[in-house]
């Protein structure tokens, strides 16, 4: 049997990269000539907001009094449980070295970079989980200076519940600002910040490519585009669960792909039947997103058996992949390309974007094929070293000259023939690259 669509997409997510790549590149490069005058200039423009751009400590203390206590105790449990996961992923990275041959010493040290800049998104919904995703790894992995970038509201600012979050988990700056402009102030260290050694963070088809093209002179955790989710669900899952999670993701955007891969017809069928219901009952603009990502972007596969559901959730790479199947550790140890992995009826997707403790920066259109999502690790360098007796550096330099002349590398072979020359001043070496 081969795969059968019951439902096959008629779009695949893409933006106008040219025209965006274009808008986008010219707004970097005037703010980089222009710097906080400029940047000054955009942020008026499109963020519509005038106030200061790096928060006082009494403007974040007023936001932090504007936020529900209910919300904050939230919030401070999902940092925890954020927090925790990190420190388990830094537990997981150490120092090591180790005699690579006798008096020849190697290492890594694992080094935080200085500055992180976190992007949060504030426009058509308030990322408060983005900020808790981000802020706090970059706190854990051992930033020494973090700044929150959240485009603020016109006369309102940034959303009390992202400064909140952001000030909890360990922003050291958090600054009014968003989009292009936001970015760019981050990595050129404008208003008096350091330069971001690295900018982590979901946002909007200019945030992205913003990022695309800073990729080298600063590092970033990924070039992500519309979120995606993909189920996997046999005849033991439940319909209504099935389509209420597909929905809840569809949610995210009018292009965010959501896939439904089972082996059971009859789940497929009731499960497409259900979906247009719950979607018409959301409010308004979640309706408008979730109607055109089911429409244009929603897919139904109908595989053989178990074996074919796991090869095509392979091949399509979700950047969350959902199990409701008997057999969950099958599963496990089955798949390969996600970027996390939610098991059973008793978790979803949701839990993770905001309060699980896993993170919900994830890997899109397919990156989960070669990589993960972001956790302390973006954070961190790994480093090497290595140190040496002068008995012990003797085999290597040997080899290093007799290899680097074979590449034509002369100078690299005259490094390794100045040492033996000192160190061994009584002996002879055969150093040619033949014989």
């Amino acid at each position: 049997m081969t795969r059968e669509y019951l439902k096959k997409a008629d779009l695949t997510p893409k933006s106008d990269a040219p025209e965006t790549h274009k808008i986008v590149q010219g707004i970097l490069d005037d703010i980089e000539a222009g710097g906080d005058a400029k940047a000054l200039e955009y942020a008026a423009k499109f963020d519509q907001y005038e106030g200061n751009v790096l928060l006082t400590a009494e403007e974040i203390e007023a936001a932090c009094a504007l936020v529900p206590e209910k919300l904050k105790a939230d919030i401070r449990f999902s940092h925890d449980n954020v927090r925790r996961f990190a420190e388990l992923q830094k537990g997981t990275m150490q120092d090591v070295e180790t005699e690579i041959s006798p008096g020849f010493v190697t290492g890594q040290k694992v080094i935080p970079v200085d500055a992180a800049g976190c992007y949060v998104p504030g426009g058509r919904y308030s990322h408060i989980a983005s900020a808790i995703m981000t802020v706090t790894t970059a706190k854990v992995a051992g930033c020494k200076h973090i700044t929150a970038c959240s485009p603020p509201r016109p006369g309102v600012g940034v959303a009390p519940a992202i400064v909140y979050a952001a000030h909890i988990c360990g922003a050291d700056k958090i600054m009014a600002m968003g989009g292009v402009q936001g970015v760019a102030a981050m990595t050129f260290g404008l208003f008096g910040l350091p330069k971001a050694n690295i900018l982590v963070g979901p946002g909007n088809q200019f945030v992205a490519e913003a990022k695309r093209i800073l990729f080298g002179r600063v590092g970033i955790d990924m070039i992500a585009g519309p979120t995606d989710s993909l189920i996997l669900a046999d005849g033991t899952a439940d319909a209504h669960i099935v389509a209420t999670d597909l929905v809840s993701q569809a949610e995210h955007g009018y292009n965010s792909p959501v896939w439904l891969v089972t082996d059971d017809r009859t789940l497929a069928e009731e499960v497409m039947r259900l979906v247009p219901g719950y979607i018409d009952d959301l409010p308004e603009v979640n309706r408008e997103n979730a109607t055109a990502a089911w429409r244009d972007y929603a897919e139904v596969i109908l595989c053989a058996d178990r074996k074919d559901m796991a090869a095509c959730s392979d091949e399509y790479a979700p950047e969350h992949l959902t199990v409701q199947a008997a057999d969950l550790d099958w599963w496990l140890q089955r798949l390969t390309c996600y970027g996390s992995l939610f098991l059973g009826e008793e978790t979803t997707v949701s839990y993770g974007d905001k309060a699980a403790g896993t993170n919900h920066v994830l890997p899109t259109s397919r990156a989960a094929s070669y990589t993960g999502g972001l956790s302390v690790h973006k954070y961190m360098k790994i480093v090497t070293w290595q140190r040496a007796t002068r008995e012990g550096s003797k085999p290597v330099a040997e080899a290093t000259a007799r290899i680097a002349r074979l590449e034509g590398m002369e100078g690299h072979a005259r490094a390794a023939d100045v040492r033996l020359a000192k160190y061994f001043p009584d002996e002879t070496f055969d150093l040619t690259a033949n014989g």
